[in-house]
């Protein structure tokens, strides 16, 4: 069974996020990955289009309860009718989780996560958190580009 990658943002991006997220689908496709998202806009059609590019396979789970919102490089369009409470699946459904840029819906999807446990999270921009003290908590990778947070998920050599 092939990897499956969560790319994870907001559904209107600034450009920089934009293609941030798009060579991010992309680089992930060429690894192999199924790569998980939301399935509208934004970062999350950033990165079905670049996994798209790359012969990559996408799979989009849609808040609604019908497929017509969904961004059209996606491979797989699942209208689930949860609202918000997608992001449960999205993140369950993934062996690693890449957030790029921040909303509220993406730190949602942060959290959820983290909570989840036994996988990893790596951050490509986006909002910060930290702790009573000032402090980030532990187990958030940082990366510094597409590259560097494929490379942080730690799924290849």
């Amino acid at each position: 069974m092939p990897v499956q990658v969560a790319v994870c943002g907001p559904g209107e991006c600034t450009e920089r996020e934009w293609d941030h997220a798009h060579q991010t689908g992309r680089l992930l496709a060429a690894r192999g990955a199924v790569v998980v998202c939301g399935g509208h806009g934004g970062v999350m059609a950033a990165a079905a289009a670049g996994a798209r590019a790359a012969g990559g396979i996408t799979v989009g789970l849609l808040p609604e309860a019908d497929r017509a919102a969904a961004a059209p490089d996606l491979t797989v369009a699942l209208p689930t009718g949860l609202g918000q409470a997608r992001n449960a699946l999205i993140v369950n459904a993934a062996d690693a989780v890449i957030l790029v840029g921040g909303s509220w819906g993406t730190l949602s999807e942060l959290a959820l996560a983290m909570r989840r446990g036994g996988v990893p999270v790596v951050q490509l921009g986006g909002w910060r958190i930290h702790d009573q003290d000032g402090h980030p908590p532990g187990g958030i990778v940082h990366a510094t580009g597409p590259e560097d947070a494929v490379r942080a998920t730690g799924l290849w050599p």
